[in-house]
């Protein structure tokens, strides 16, 4: 019909790595019937979000539109696109689709919530098809660092488009479908309108290496390996952990599989039937029975996580087993751009222990597994869209392969969180703006960004915490002096006194000559207290604390 339109729009993955949710709607203007493609975590950090949980998408303006929303597909099972939708999936109340592997993650996740996993339906691979409203969808499977990771085939009335999800063009990735030229070329022979295509290493000029490459090099090193042996990967990639145990096994060591996502990933993947062959693992309990140079312990952590198994080793006993001088540590992992210090303080507290470590830097111990620039050419020159869409990365790396497409002679346009895009036409061209965000999963609660929860707990780590309290009587009289509790400050000031009695003796000074409004009016009062504490502290520390003030009223 005319008047329709086909869209697509970022609430979460466009402009950033991390956080991906992708919205695709086709309809009258407003009136548009939508999918939700992907619903991703991304993850905090003690500097700009400190005591935070997760970071999850901000969903309102879906929220706003729930009865246009037909169904959520999920491409792969990483964090970053499945870890919020057990948390939004009593929001958003519609089915959600993945394959095999990737459904049962999302159902462990809906489980540790307490939540009826109903929701969850398995799909399997292209060319079966899921018809939710306007769309048609199908999984085609495409390799990645973690199993049954798929592309999806959207039909729609205005043309087919592709979205690639988190891909790399691996002929043998040890785990799970190699990239099948053929079967993503019958896809697309039929004319794709638009390919919505990884970013992330649009910026590296050589082509891809395979997951196969790392076998003989990951062994030769364990085999010479002296003490136990540890080695840390992302816990998805149960292709990196199977090379590493049959390494470890190999050279004659038990495996142990140390940390709680790591156990859980490779559950799944032999309960679905993507892992085969795993060698035999033992508990920690048991390990402590086997003499040191016989172990592996394979740990979750490899991004430098504080409650993650490799931290705790580099702080001590992890259930009963520690790194030693001799041992080796192994990182099979590439750092994620933020993470570095985190990493680096776990390799300093092993050095100062006497254990060897390996990073990635010599590249031969992790490939990574997204498409390099040559490999995202290779995509395009298959799919042949009309229009390519980059997505899934800073905006620097969308604004390269919008390019990259265009010098190739493809049409390409960058789209941000919140950029609504029209693909219904000769041309993609924005049709509007949303308000994008995060929300933060703080303990067992979402808070918006905006809510200033975050905001004032990083104020009140900066800036410390002063808490004031009066009491005045019937006649609105001070009963007795005021006084200070302090936090995250020191003790004393430039005048040698103790701060907290310089603090009480400025405001009992301040009480003593106030106006009689001032100490009638609750606010009033409030704030006078407050500037008081700030000026005082400003002069004693060189700080102004947050500052909280009680007012207690005998009536």
């Amino acid at each position: 019909m005319s008047g329709e339109r086909l869209i697509y729009l970022p609430l979460g993955g466009a402009g950033e790595i991390g956080m991906n949710a992708y919205v695709y709607g086709y309809g009258a203007p407003d009136k548009e019937r939508l999918i939700l493609v992907d619903l991703g975590v991304a993850f905090p950090d003690m500097d700009t979000t400190p005591g935070v949980d997760l970071i999850m998408p901000d969903i309102a303006w879906l929220r706003e539109r729930l009865d246009r929303l037909e169904a959520v597909f999920i491409t792969h099972a990483h964090e970053d696109h499945v870890g919020a939708v057990a948390h939004y999936a009593e929001t958003l109340g519609k089915p959600i689709h993945a394959r095999s592997f990737t459904a049962n993650i999302a159902r462990r996740k809906f489980d540790d919530l307490g939540l009826p996993d109903d929701r969850v339906h398995t799909v399997g691979a292209w060319p079966e098809q899921v018809q939710a409203g306007p769309f048609r969808v199908g999984f085609v499977p495409i390799s990645h660092s973690v199993p049954e990771s798929a592309g999806l085939v959207i039909d729609t009335p205005a043309g087919r488009v592709i979205h690639s999800g988190d891909f790399k063009l691996d002929p043998d990735p040890i785990v799970g479908e190699a990239f099948d030229e053929t079967l993503w070329a019958e896809v697309s022979k039929g004319g794709v309108k638009a390919l919505i295509c990884d970013s992330t290493n649009v910026f590296v000029d050589r082509p891809g290496r395979s997951e196969s490459d790392l076998g003989p090099a990951i062994t030769e090193l364990i085999a010479n390996a002296s003490g136990l042996v540890a080695a840390t990967t992302f816990a998805s990639n149960v292709a990196r952990v199977k090379t590493l145990a049959m390494a470890g096994e190999k050279a004659g060591r038990s495996i142990v599989l140390l940390g709680r996502a790591m156990r859980r990933m490779i559950e799944a993947a032999v309960e679905t039937g993507v892992l085969t062959d795993f060698p035999r693992t033992v508990s920690p309990e048991e390990a402590q029975d086997i003499p040191r140079q016989s172990l592996m312990l394979l740990t979750t952590g490899s991004q430098g996580e504080r409650r993650a198994a490799t931290a705790q080793l580099s702080r001590g006993k992890y259930l009963g087993l520690e790194m030693k001088a001799g041992d080796l540590f192994l990182f099979s992992s590439k750092t994620i751009p933020g993470n570095e210090r985190d990493v680096i303080r776990i390799i300093n507290a092993f050095s100062e222990m006497g254990v060897d470590v390996v990073d990635d830097s010599s590249g031969r111990y992790h490939v990574s597994g997204h498409a390099n620039r040559p490999d995202l050419e290779r995509l395009h020159d298959i799919v042949r869209p009309q229009i390519v869409v980059p997505m899934h990365g800073e905006h620097r790396h969308l604004r390269e392969h919008a390019k990259l497409a265009e010098t190739r002679g493809y049409q390409g346009i960058v789209a941000v969180n919140g950029m609504i895009i029209d693909l219904t036409g000769n041309a993609p061209s924005v049709a509007g703006y949303v308000e994008t965000g995060r929300t933060y999963l703080d303990g067992s609660v979402q808070v918006g960004a905006l809510d200033g929860v975050v905001r004032d707990r990083i104020r009140m780590a900066l800036n410390g915490h002063v808490v004031v309290t009066v009491i005045l009587d019937e006649a609105d009289e001070a009963l007795g002096e005021p006084w200070c509790e302090i936090m995250g400050l020191p003790e004393t000031g430039v005048s040698r006194a103790p701060l907290v009695e310089v603090l009480e003796e400025d405001l009992n000074q301040f009480l003593m000559r106030a106006e009689a409004r001032t100490l009638r009016d609750d606010d009033r009062l409030e704030e006078a207290l407050r500037r008081i504490v700030r000026q005082t502290a400003q002069t004693e520390i060189g700080k102004k604390p947050e500052v909280s003030v009680v007012i207690s009223r005998l009536r």
